[in-house]
């Protein structure tokens, strides 16, 4: 394989110099494990480096649907013309071989779609049009394959059907397949599940047009230019290839070029006559499926094999008794429109092909409803001009009164259209479907004018389309909201993107590019050069690199010259297609070549958790729930800054008071305190009656340690139905940047992290947000002596270091939580992975120099160590609890006094949390999946204090 792959790049740098040189250009020596082969990843790579569009893929892969479903069309037909020929070489032994091989290939047909494909059942179009509504059914090779073999042996087996229904959800399905070889966009998968079945339709009659019509009529019902262009070029490739290898579609054009002529104004009442008659009949046929399959699940309540097996039996032995041009579907209809039949072989064939198609829709088999239509069609249209030539004889018509008739085949094609209108419902492709078969333009006027008078009659007796009742038989609904667009294809990046682009130049060296990298939460920065977007650079691209002689070169000769990015205009759902696509996190949109603004991961759960806040009432409407003031105090106003403290539970408020002042003293911030009364939703704010008294003895207490500390303190109680929308408005109305909550460890619901009023502030609270989750003794404990608890129980701190602003904020902490412990420790933890030594290397020096920053503003011992690790959570859970042994400690350095060895265990570990984590753990748990990020994980496991700290 590696031979043959060299092999391959070898030519491959022949033909294409360029782009793999900048390919191979970018495979510097990684110290990373070589990772293994992945064919999904290399087809990637290869539609990467194509250079092709999104647009321009969906044009190629319409090309490719075209001709796999035209060849797929072929194959059906040939293969059912052979089936068809022995089947009617087996009447010469007798004829009931015709009931026993139509109950054989009944049977085989209903097992196989019941054991592979129950998606294959019925004639296949309402399951395409079901998918392309967004209803969850299968479209993929296996449907593909066992609906052209369930057809194939359900019309082998002689039954009334026709195949060019199935060959619509062939190549829907074949077309479902194509993406996971053709890299489409989503938001262009529907089109191709559109071009594959309006291929499938045109292969089947080798009318290209009818295709696309079809899927604009019927399907899709979409008229954009992507729409039409990828159905016309797959219709047409799908009927070129049926022309060229299956010959001529449902009638020899030949046959139908002799027997045709042109109509004239005499020949209008039986145009009239056939088109209410096909509407008519049209509808009864349909009403008819219905309750065929009424019929079949009341009364022969039988699998889907044996019910199959006895449709083909009655109709092998109806067809037996029938004359012998009876017994060949493909050879009847040429038969009718010959122009030598009697009229009442036509009658018995539209009576016969009437009720046996009804016999086998209803049992479930897999087969179209075109062909019969047609075929009853063309019956109905050549026996109104016989019936009228046949009264006229008998009746002995003056010479002067007699009404020219023309010749019947004519007549019998305007039947085909008519009737075709009205049981599909689709008037413009019926007309386009008997133009193209004759290509005879003299006529689209009579089709025109019997297919839309079918359509209106047949309109009033079956209302709405077949295809959607049949759907509803199975339990399936395509309502109309399932074919507005979903929220992915409605936002655009540029409602998504950042515009305010963090960039590197090209010239900078890795060495200073790596100090940004190290103090920023981005793991990539776009490189632009004169206002242009020529590169990128990620920290995969940095980490190859360690020596300090590799570190001076530029960022222009490591970043990824070969740009994937998007247009403003381009939809969320394509964003994410070329993120998962490429396995990136961000993406640069661009205007032409200028940088407009950048789309991360992070950006697209802002924007998913915005969607799900829309459509859950208690996170999306926060605001619209009232909140009343029923009782405030208000100290002096120092204008330096306001800290909010939400109080509900009496035990813990005291410690929570304690560190909340001290970060508001250090900081010379006010204290807001908070109590919220909830009431009923039946009930007003604005007119409730309360009890404030508790409420009020609680901030009273608030108040007189503000007096003790030196802290001017407000308070206020608010109503309302909710606490998160109270917390918001208070938020607002007095312009809090720091709020400090308590959290007490767990969630009541399985789909929130920390419970519904936290999880609404975490996602919209537009201040830096302080989650506190009190160790089990705080909480518990009496609330006389809360500075002595205080005291005893905030002494040791861990920090774990990393890089980004939360971080830096919990750092910007410590100096006010410390002075509420006797005898304050800190401990800075920096957790690296095994795998990746450099970067651990590299990152130690910026925990030295927090460590040296950090012991210039506070006068107590700091500990820095570093630790590695795989699990992130894990080690700073075990550092914690004193269990270092555990891990590998790869330095430890000391500022200050040591620490004291005898009390390992810490008191208090602050981390940096930022609101993506939160979103995409919500996000994640919204899915039924365990979403815990680092934060939250330590927060849960750790049995100590835990302070998270989230940026505004």
């Amino acid at each position: 394989m590696k031979a043959r792959l060299k092999q391959w790049l070898s030519l491959a740098h022949r033909i294409c110099p360029r782009w793999l040189k900048s390919y191979l250009s970018r495979q510097a020596p990684s110290s990373k494990p070589p990772r293994s082969f992945s064919l999904l990843r290399w087809r990637s790579q290869v539609w990467q480096y194509s250079g092709l569009g999104s647009k321009e893929i969906a044009v190629l892969e319409a090309c490719l649907i075209g001709v796999i479903s035209g060849l797929a069309a072929v194959l059906l037909k040939q293969s059912v013309g052979v089936l068809g020929t022995l089947r009617v070489r087996q009447v010469e032994l007798g004829w009931v071989w015709l009931p026993l091989i139509g109950a054989l290939g009944g049977f085989l047909a209903g097992w196989l779609s019941q054991t592979f494909g129950p998606e294959t059942t019925g004639s296949g179009i309402p399951q395409v049009k079901a998918a392309l509504s967004r209803v969850p059914l299968a479209l993929n090779l296996r449907v593909a394959t066992v609906k052209l073999l369930s057809t194939l042996l359900v019309m082998g087996s002689g039954m009334s059907l026709g195949r060019q229904g199935p060959t619509v959800q062939i190549g829907a399905a074949l077309a479902g397949e194509m993406r996971r070889w053709v890299p489409t966009s989503p938001n262009y998968r529907r089109q191709m599940i559109a071009a594959g079945a309006a291929a499938g339709l045109a292969a089947g009659f080798n009318a290209p047009l009818a295709g696309v019509m079809f899927v604009i009529e019927e399907l899709l019902q979409d008229l954009s230019s992507l729409t039409l262009g990828t159905a016309i070029i797959a219709s047409f490739l799908g009927a070129m290839v049926s022309r060229q290898l299956g010959g001529h579609g449902l009638i020899s054009i030949s046959t139908l070029k002799a027997q045709g002529g042109s109509l004239g104004v005499e020949d209008l009442p039986f145009l009239l006559l056939i088109g209410a008659l096909a509407g008519g009949l049209g509808g009864l046929f349909c009403q008819g499926i219905l309750v065929s399959r009424a019929l079949y699940d009341r009364f022969i309540p039988l699998a889907l094999p044996y019910r199959v097996a006895m449709a083909g039996a009655i109709s092998g032995l109806v067809i037996a008794m029938l004359p012998p041009a009876f017994r060949n579907n493909a050879g009847l209809q040429e038969y009718l429109v010959s122009g030598e039949v009697l009229w009442y072989v036509v009658l018995l064939a539209f009576v016969s092909k009437f009720c046996l198609t009804l016999v086998a829709t209803g049992s479930g088999a897999s087969g179209g409803l075109f062909a019969p239509s047609l075929i009853l069609g063309s019956s109905l249209g050549y026996l109104v001009p016989l019936c009228a030539i046949g009264i006229q004889q008998v009746s002995y018509f003056p010479a002067a009164l007699l009404i020219p008739i023309s010749s019947p085949s004519t007549y019998a094609l305007a039947g085909m259209g008519a009737f075709f209108s009205a049981v599909a419902k689709t008037p413009m492709t019926a007309i386009l479907i008997i133009f193209e078969m004759t290509g005879d333009f003299n006529l689209v006027l009579p089709l025109m004018l019997t297919s839309i008078i079918a359509y209106s009659v047949g309109n009033k007796i079956f209302k709405g389309s077949l295809y959607d009742r049949l759907l509803k038989l199975q339990g399936l609904e395509v309502h109309a909201s399932h074919q507005t667009l979903a929220p992915w294809e409605q936002i655009t990046a540029n409602q998504v993107m950042q515009t305010q682009v963090q960039t590197l130049s090209p010239y900078l060296t890795l060495e200073e590019t790596l100090k940004i990298f190290l103090n920023s939460p981005h793991r990539g920065f776009p490189v632009v050069a004169n206002g242009e977007l020529v590169g990128i650079l990620s920290q995969s691209d940095l980490s190859r690199y360690s020596h300090s002689a590799e570190l001076q070169q530029p960022v222009e000769t490591v970043m990824t010259r070969s740009l994937i990015t998007v247009q403003p205009q381009d939809t969320l759902n394509h964003v994410l297609h070329l993120l998962h696509l490429h396995d990136i996190g961000r993406l640069p949109v661009t205007e032409g070549r200028r940088l407009v603004g950048i789309i991360t991961l992070s950006d697209i759960i802002r924007a998913e958790a915005q969607q799900l806040e829309a459509r859950d009432g208690t996170l999306g409407n926060a605001y619209t729930t009232p909140s009343y003031v029923v009782y405030q105090t208000h100290g002096p106003e120092t204008g330096r800054g306001r800290l909010l403290v939400p109080l509900s539970n009496p035990k813990t408020a005291p410690t929570l008071l304690q560190l909340a002042a001290a970060i508001a003293r250090d900081r010379n911030y006010e204290l807001e305190c908070l109590q919220i009364i909830t009431i009923p939703k039946n009930q007003s704010p604005y007119t409730a009656k309360v009890d404030t008294e508790r409420a009020r003895k609680l901030l009273h207490k608030a108040r007189e340690l503000g007096e003790d500390w030196g802290i001017s303190v407000h308070t206020q109680i608010r109503v309302t139905h909710a606490i998160a929308p109270a917390i918001l408005d208070t938020i607002r109305d007095r312009r809090i940047d720091l709020m400090f909550m308590g959290w007490k460890g767990k969630s009541n619901s399985p789909d929130r992290l920390f419970g519904n009023a936290m999880d609404t502030l975490i996602r919209q609270a537009p201040c830096t947000v302080i989650l506190v989750k009190l160790a089990d003794r705080l909480q518990q404990s009496p609330t006389h002596y809360p500075s002595l608890l205080a005291r005893l129980h905030f002494n040791r701190w861990l920090i774990p270091v990393g890089s980004g602003p939360n971080i830096q904020e919990a750092l910007q902490l410590l100096p006010g939580l410390i002075a509420v412990g006797s005898t304050p420790e800190i401990k800075l933890c920096q957790i690296t992975n095994p795998s990746y030594p450099n970067v651990g290397r590299q990152t130690r020096r910026v925990l030295e120099t927090i460590a040296q920053q950090l012991h210039q503003k506070v006068q107590c011992p700091i500990e820095a160590v570093q630790v590695s690790s795989a699990s992130v959570a894990q080690a700073i859970v075990e550092v914690s609890q004193g269990h270092s042994e555990h891990l590998t400690v790869e330095t430890k350095q000391t500022w200050g006094p040591p620490l004291d060895s005898h009390h390992d265990r810490c008191d208090v570990i602050v981390i940096g949390a930022s609101r993506d984590q939160f979103l995409q753990s919500l996000q994640q748990m919204a899915q039924g999946k365990m979403g815990l990020s680092v934060p939250e994980e330590v927060a849960l496991r750790s049995q100590c204090t835990v302070m998270l700290v989230r940026t505004r």
